[in-house]
């Protein structure tokens, strides 16, 4: 989710700094981040630098943290998060930063579920077919491998991955096109 992330904010304007680990350092700079943060060196909670949008996929800090970075109309966007409860999963670490948040002006969407409309996917197809936009692939498997990919997603290692011998993607209300994967520096197609 990530990676495109990135990519949208920077299609549409934005300055986009990338919080990650030390070895996606390279990868969210070549996907157009005009920041990015090793938070293994830096704490950027700590940084002095305020936002109007975070985009949380991770979602391992807690609103106090958040809110520090956040200015006072700014929005923050919590797609993952701990699993804090056996029944509801990463959903309840969601729901306590929205709570939390509901006496200030910033505002929490959480959990984050997309409202799909045809303008929007008319955007996003034109971003996919001008390349303002493009998928990233660390790794490949065979259909047949789907268990150890969803493992290996699920274990926290993956940058992106791909199940399936052959991929087809499709540009909604448009003609089918095969999309031609950005592979950050030190990535292989295989």
């Amino acid at each position: 989710m990530g990676t495109f992330a990135v990519q949208i904010a920077k299609s549409f304007g934005a300055e986009v700094t990338g919080v990650c680990s030390t070895r996606n350092v390279e990868a969210v700079r070549s996907l157009g981040a005009d920041h990015v943060i090793d938070y293994a060196q830096a704490d950027f909670t700590r940084s002095g630098q305020r936002y109007d949008l975070m985009f949380d996929v991770a979602g391992n800090r807690s609103w106090s943290e958040c809110k520090r970075i956040l200015t006072d109309k700014a929005t923050l966007v919590v797609v993952g998060g701990r699993k804090t409860n056996r029944w509801i999963g990463p959903m309840g670490d969601g729901l306590k930063k929205r709570l939390a948040s509901l006496p200030g002006s910033r505002k929490v969407v959480s959990p984050f579920l997309a409202a799909i409309n045809e303008n929007d996917l008319e955007v996003l197809s034109e971003l996919l077919e001008s390349e303002q936009v493009r998928p990233v692939i660390e790794k490949r498997y065979d259909l047949s491998e789907v268990p150890e990919a969803v493992g290996y997603v699920g274990a926290g290692h993956a940058r992106a991955t791909r199940s399936g011998r052959r991929c087809r993607s499709f540009a909604p209300f448009r003609r089918t096109w095969s999309p031609r994967p950005h592979l950050p520096k030190g990535m292989s197609d295989r």
